[in-house]
């Protein structure tokens, strides 16, 4: 499978993409970004030079993915959501050599207009709502909503709420899928 590219994106020599990736209209891949296999990135996205984007990654329009931010496999950016990679920026202080790096772990959504403050680890299967601002790491598996983002519940991989608590221990299935996830000092985890 080849790359798709559109006549209006711009794509700099050096950028590695991998087979079956769609890059639309006014898009700009940096050259040293690395992009893995059967990605999507919908109109108006920018791709920073120190980027690393997995597998089957679906990256909506109007996104900018700067410089330290990594996405694992099978991750979701809604539309217009916002990556920073300078904690405290200032127009006149170059901070080029303080930029904190992100990391979203495989299959976290990232909801249309939410925020991650450089420096964050978004786990496994998290979950952040639409608008939240997530200013702090993010369990496996957690529903995030709100400014700034709290945890309001678990997610399942297939993207549906799992009946549990915050905390303490219990176990559920996912009425969609069937596959049971268990709660353990506070950590969610898919069983089988």
């Amino acid at each position: 499978m080849s790359v798709t590219v559109h006549s209006t994106a711009i794509v700099d020599d050096g950028a590695q993409i991998g087979a079956g990736t769609r890059i639309w209209h006014w898009v700009h891949i940096c050259a040293g970004a690395r992009i893995g296999c059967a990605c999507s990135f919908g109109q108006n996205v920018f791709v920073g030079n120190d980027v690393v984007i997995g597998n089957n990654v679906k990256v909506q329009n109007n996104v900018s993915v700067y410089d330290a931010v990594t996405l694992e496999d099978d991750v979701f950016c809604g539309p217009s959501m916002v990556f920073t990679n300078v904690y405290n920026p200032r127009s006149a202080v170059i901070r080029k050599d303080e930029y904190r790096r992100t990391l979203i772990r495989r299959g976290a959504t990232l909801g249309a207009n939410s925020t991650i403050v450089c420096g964050v680890t978004v786990g496994e299967y998290a979950f952040v709502g639409a608008g939240a601002v997530v200013n702090h790491d993010v369990p496996d598996y957690a529903l995030m909503v709100g400014v700034p983002a709290r945890q309001i519940g678990w997610m399942s991989q297939n993207g549906e709420r799992l009946n549990l608590p915050l905390s303490g221990n219990a176990e559920t299935v996912c009425e969609h899928t069937g596959k049971r996830y268990e709660l353990r000092d506070g950590r969610c985890r898919l069983v089988d």
